[in-house]
Parts: C-alpha cells; sequence; structure tokens
C-alpha cells in the first residue's frame, strides 16, 4: 500500500510499504482522513523531543489525528467493528502498569504513540493498525472532516475540563492555532466568555470570523481584565509565565501547549495568588464527549480546515506551504486515497 514516510530531517515521501497485518485484539481501519499538526511538522524538520530521547527515529511514518471505516479485524469475537466508521486513541498503554489498571494509559512508561512513539505506524497510509481498546465509534453520517478532527478536540476538551469554567467566567486562550480556537470553541459552548490572544492579525481576524470578539495581540491585552482562567495554546516559551502573571488569584492555569525550550514559572507567584496549575497530555479520556459535542452542533470545528491534499502533496504541507485555494484557517487534511 502507500504510505507517506520520513526518512530523515526534511526527507519524506510516499513510498509502497507492506500491507499492514491485525493480529487479535487489532483492527485495520481503511484511512479517510488523516490532520497534519504541529508535532508532525516537527518529526519532518527534525528537530520534535522524542527524536533526541530515543522514543522515536527514521524512518518513521506519522498522523496521529485521523478517522476511517474497519474493513479487518484479527480475531472473530471483534468482528463487529467490521465496517463501522472510527476514530482512535493516540496512546497505547501496556494496559497492565499500575497507571494502564488506574485508567492513565496514555501515562504508561512503556506506551506507543500511533504515528508518534515507539514506532507505531501513523495514519498517513491508506490502511492503519489499531487496537479495538483504542477505538472511538463515529456515527455514520459523521463526514470525514469533523472525524479527524476529533483528536485534536479531545485535547482541547480536556484544556477546558482543566480550567474549571463556570457559565459566564472570563477565560483567556494564549494562540490562536487549532488548538487554541478549539479551546475557545468548546468553552465558548459551555457559556464561558472567551479572549484571545494571538500572534498575528491573520489569524486574529480568522478568531473574529468565527464570532470571538474578544480578539488581540499581546501588545494590545487588557492585564488588568478577570480572567478565571487562562489556557496557554501557544508553543512560545513565555507564555506559562504571562498565564501565571495575568490570571486572577485563585484561578487556574492550564498548559497544553509546549515550547521548543523551557518554559519558566516563578513558583512563588503561583503559591502567593493561590493559582492551580494544570498540565494536559494528549485527548486521552476526552474523545467521546468530544464526538457528542460535534455529532450534536454544539462545537462545529470544520471551519478551521483551510483545505484537504492528497498523500503526494503531504511534504509540502508538513514544509510549510498552503496550497493554492486554501481558506484562512490553521488546519490542514491529508486524503490518503488520493
Amino acid at each position: 500500500m502507500r504510505a507517506f514516510v520520513i526518512t530523515g530531517p526534511g526527507i519524506g515521501g510516499v513510498a509502497d510499504v507492506p500491507e499492514p497485518v491485525a493480529d487479535p485484539g487489532q483492527v485495520i481501519v481503511e484511512v479517510d482522513r488523516v490532520g497534519v499538526c504541529g508535532t508532525d511538522m516537527e518529526f519532518y524538520r527534525g528537530d520534535m523531543a522524542y527524536l533526541v530521547s530515543g522514543d522515536a527515529t527514521f524512518p518513521m511514518r506519522i498522523g496521529h489525528e485521523w478517522c476511517g471505516r474497519v474493513v479487518e479485524v484479527g480475531d472473530d469475537s471483534d468482528a463487529s467493528w467490521v465496517g463501522r466508521r472510527v476514530t482512535g486513541d493516540t496512546m497505547l498503554g501496556c494496559r497492565t502498569c499500575p497507571r494502564c489498571l488506574d485508567g492513565r494509559q496514555h501515562l504508561c512508561e512503556e506506551r506507543y504513540e500511533i504515528g508518534v512513539r515507539h514506532g507505531w505506524p501513523g495514519a498517513l497510509a491508506e490502511r492503519l493498525t489499531v487496537p479495538t481498546s483504542a477505538l472511538i465509534a463515529l456515527p455514520e453520517d459523521f463526514d470525514s472532516v469533523l472525524g479527524a478532527l476529533v483528536e485534536p478536540g479531545g485535547n482541547a476538551l480536556r484544556a477546558v475540563r482543566g480550567a474549571n469554567l463556570r457559565p459566564g467566567d472570563s477565560v483567556l486562550v494564549i494562540g490562536a492555532g487549532t488548538i487554541g480556537l478549539l479551546v475557545a470553541q468548546i468553552a465558548q459552548a459551555q457559556g464561558a466568555e472567551v479572549h484571545i490572544v494571538g500572534r498575528s492579525e491573520r489569524s486574529l481576524d480568522f478568531a473574529r470570523s468565527l464570532g470571538f470578539r474578544h480578539t488581540t495581540t499581546l501588545d494590545g491585552l487588557d492585564r488588568a481584565h478577570a480572567f478565571r482562567a487562562v489556557v496557554d495554546a501557544s508553543n512560545t516559551k513565555g507564555s506559562p509565565a504571562l498565564a501565571v502573571d495575568i490570571v486572577e488569584p485563585g484561578g487556574r492555569v492550564v498548559l497544553i501547549g509546549i515550547a521548543g525550550e523551557p518554559s519558566l514559572i516563578d513558583t512563588r507567584e503561583v503559591a502567593i495568588k493561590d493559582v492551580t496549575a494544570v498540565g494536559v497530555l494528549s485527548a486521552s479520556g476526552g474523545l467521546e464527549e468530544t464526538v457528542e459535542l460535534y455529532a450534536t452542533g454544539a462545537v462545529d470545528p470544520r471551519p478551521l480546515v483551510a483545505a484537504t491534499v492528497g498523500l503526494d502533496a503531504t511534504a509540502a504541507i508538513l514544509a510549510g506551504e498552503r496550497p493554492a485555494g486554501a481558506g484562512p484557517g490553521p488546519k490542514f487534511h491529508i486524503d490518503p486515497r488520493r
């Protein structure tokens, strides 16, 4: 089958690879759609932290935001999955350690991450092997754009949960990329007053087109505003300290963005302001609720997708190119069948 393979920093392309095989407890998914995210671009550039730690090595196959249809099972006991539309959890724990048994498989020391960690092949391919334990069923009428946005939406949902917002609370989202905008959409759907800080007027204009009125660059931020929570969805090393500085005493700071270098926070300020800091890793535990938010129309993330391209255009997207005719959104999707 065809798959996108990265063989070194800035080097990748479509290659013929062996067909996947489903062992007992696994299924084969025919992939409909795959989202490209910042982590994928870091792998393509060669500066993703897992390449330094040894948790990932070249050659590798990326793609962890996906949806598709089950076409084969490894065990007859899983036959009910055949034909069903699905997405899945990226994090695949060992299922035997204390963290996995406690429902925290996304923190398992030995975990695989689809398209990310320890060599589990990703979804930028015609077909993908997935454990049945990681599958999330999708409604039959759920379109592929929504399906491939469930994984980033699950991350954003967990960030909103971490903010512990009440209707009417004011929340500041730092970062107007895909995760930041999904956080903003979900928080607004729950009745919060959403403010967004972005880097450029282009990104802020797009945020305004989604109905967010309180948008500004950092220079225009009203630091005297009473923010009950601040969600850092950026990759800027100074943003976590900014979040602690401007959040209301007794408020919450949620850290879902990861900078390329250490982000320093003055813990004296955290203690004196009685701030709760929450870290978010992965969509694990937030996927089913995200499907429900999309299915009911409470949140519609589809405008975030600027374009869908074929597998042969993957390298250009990973290199930061915007194809002709692309919309203003921050997200690109790949259709591996094209």
